[in-house]
């Protein structure tokens, strides 16, 4: 209603309570069409829309009409018109004249790199049937898609809306197939795939192709340009938002990039940008498409399984439920990951308490909680570790495995950077968001010569694992970003990167078809199995956890005892290792408390873990 656009009334705030308020009855956010799932041409324009993204650049600010009135050329007569939430003027043949104006913010905006496939299908299950994620809650799990699932019939387009109002029977349906990629997971099917298929799109009139900019090679997913209006200092690049807004797909939008555009219909400012710029700041709509905020919030994690917020007092009841079924899940958990690791329960539980780390403070430069472990041990050349991968992919929500060669090092780019002449951030390898696990294989590594660009990107590598932070190349000078990612290193001998922890491999089990039988571990565990792990390693990151004034005192006579006893046999590094070990294991546990009883098992473990360590060193003759 545009009689209500004047300066001083309230009427945006009203709206933006509007669609909260809206959003939150009955599951409505799980109605909501997400650009995630359904590709931008089956959606309708000016419709309401969500996005799952990861802020990857921040454009400058841009000022936009709010209330505009046209006057007809030919009768004279005055419409008021709202500009916000648009990015064209309805003006035709009409005059157009503004009546105030405001400012927003421009964020480019791309699904969270590394995204694992399993959390687009149950997004994409929830879609479709927004009952489905309340039976999973009821259910604790016990009831979940296949991992194979694939529907049955394609995303109706708006246009087909209408017959879908009159032929109930074709409304949404899903089907439980069988089968499955190499990677044990099939991603939902979308009509024609994806618009955007990878890094390079060539659009129409556009040349050369246009670079989505993703961070990590391969990846699909619309990139789209997100207009905030409010609050958009609270966000900060490479944070991970849930958006709901105002599509917008119109083609007048792409003209900039159109060979033939008509300079009258730029804005004046606008021209004064270079042609770089402009290619790169107004993409073809219907390649990257805008979405007007209404309501935006950062995601504490994209697990679709756990609630959005663990806050509310529905989640908290989720969380009670889980807790109590906590012990049986870690024991399946580790027979698991222990079948996958040749049999090596000790390698086994370090593996969960790499998963559920996280940097949970910084005490100056120094990231607290970052468990970077090294596998080493690993057979080389072998499948082993791409399978290893593979598992870690079904378990965490977002991940990527990079394999570290001399070609790789050489010519990717793992840093990101400042571009001038398009005025944006170049993406690199290593823009991930928090809490995505990077799995960096060291097995095919060969010898050979590094380039400055190899050094600069093993040394990119060395300050993520030992300060938790990227930094990003601005031409005249380098700007840190702290970041929180999980790193686990596979390796033969010990690695070539730093690591919180080294965990030499002892295989149990030779199969003699490594293929078949690492592949046979995924098809084994039931779906419903499956998500409970992973609502388990997702959840205890999220935890609290405290050390009694009782237990730490008891922790540091403990400490100076064993300096006592034998002075080299511990040092303050090691101490804090065994802190970290205690941390961890007291949250697999389901406690958020350190108990006597969990101190003296992370001693344990550590004890089990140096003694092998110096016997494969007494074995090889040299340090691993």
């Amino acid at each position: 209603v545009v009689a209500q656009n004047v300066p001083n009334s309230d009427w945006e705030k009203k709206v933006t309570e509007y669609f909260k308020e809206k959003l939150k009855e009955n599951n409505a956010t799980n109605w909501v069409p997400s650009l995630n799932d359904v590709p931008v041409h089956y959606l309708k324009p000016n419709s309401l829309v969500k996005f799952r993204c990861m802020v990857q650049d921040m454009f400058d600010p841009e000022f936009y009409i709010g209330v505009y009135e046209t006057v007809d050329a030919n009768t004279n007569a005055r419409v008021l018109h709202f500009g916000k939430y648009r990015d064209v003027a309805e003006c035709g043949v009409s005059y157009c004249c503004g009546l105030y104006s405001g400012s927003r913010q421009t964020f480019y905006c791309v699904p969270v790199p590394g995204e694992s496939a399993w959390v687009k299908e149950i997004s994409f299950l929830i879609f479709l049937n927004p009952q489905f994620y309340a039976y999973i809650s009821a259910s604790q799990a016990r009831v979940s898609p296949s991992t194979s699932y694939t529907p049955s019939r394609h995303k109706r387009s708006y246009e087909e809306d209408e017959d879908m109002d009159l032929h109930p029977s074709k409304q949404k349906e899903q089907h439980i197939g069988s089968g499955g990629d190499s990677h044990g997971c099939v991603e939902p099917k979308r009509l024609e795939t994806e618009a955007s298929a990878g890094h390079h799109l060539i659009s129409p009139n556009c040349s050369p192709p246009l670079d989505l900019n993703f961070p990590l090679p391969g990846e699909k997913g619309p990139a789209c340009l997100v207009k905030v209006y409010e609050s958009w200092d609270s966000f900060k690049v490479n944070d991970v938002l849930e958006v709901y807004g105002i599509l917008s797909v119109d083609p007048v939008l792409s003209i900039v990039n159109s060979e033939e555009r008509d300079s009258s219909t730029l804005d004046p400012v606008e021209c004064m940008d270079t042609a770089e710029e402009q290619r790169v700041h107004s993409p073809p709509a219907s390649l990257v498409p805008r979405i007007h905020v209404i309501l935006a919030q950062k995601l504490q994690h994209i697990n679709p399984l756990l609630p959005a917020c663990l806050n509310e007092e529905e989640s908290k009841t989720f969380v009670s439920n889980f807790m109590s079924e906590l012990s049986p899940v870690r024991a399946e958990l580790l027979g698991f990951l222990t079948h996958a690791l040749l049999g090596d329960s000790l390698a086994a539980e370090y593996l969960i308490l790499h998963l559920i780390s996280t940097v949970y403070a910084r005490r100056d430069v120094l990231p607290l909680g970052k468990f970077t472990v090294n596998l080493s041990g690993c057979p080389r050349d072998s499948i082993f570790t791409e399978h290893i991968y593979r598992i870690i992919q079904q378990l965490v929500p977002a991940s990527y495995r990079l394999q570290m060669t001399i070609e790789n090092m050489n010519h990717s780019r793992f840093n990101p950077r400042k571009d001038y002449a398009a005025n944006r951030l170049v993406s690199g390898v290593l823009q991930l968001a928090s809490n995505t696990s990077l799995v960096v294989d060291e097995t095919h590594l060969e010898q050979g010569q590094l380039d400055t660009t190899g050094v600069h990107n093993v040394t990119a590598l060395g300050n993520l694992i030992t300060w938790q932070k990227v930094d990003y190349d601005f031409n005249y000078h380098q700007m840190e970003f702290p970041c929180n990612i999980n790193v686990l290193i596979t390796s033969e001998g010990r690695s070539l990167l730093p690591s919180d922890c080294q965990v030499h491999l002892q295989p149990q089990i030779i199969p003699p078809n490594m293929e078949e039988y690492m592949s046979s571990l995924l098809t084994a565990v039931l779906p419903s199995v499956l998500n409970k792990f992973r609502i388990y390693l997702s959840l205890l990151r999220l935890l609290d956890y405290s050390i009694s004034d009782e237990v730490t005192k008891a922790v540091e006579e403990d400490f100076v005892e064993m300096r006592k006893n034998d002075p080299e046999s511990i040092t303050a590094d090691d101490l804090h290792r065994t802190l970290l070990v205690a941390r961890f294991l007291s949250l697999s546990a389901g406690q958020t408390t350190l108990s006597r009883e969990r101190w003296l098992r992370a001693k344990q473990l550590e004890t089990l873990r140096k003694a092998r360590l110096q016997q494969q060193k007494c074995v090889n003759g040299n340090e691993l």
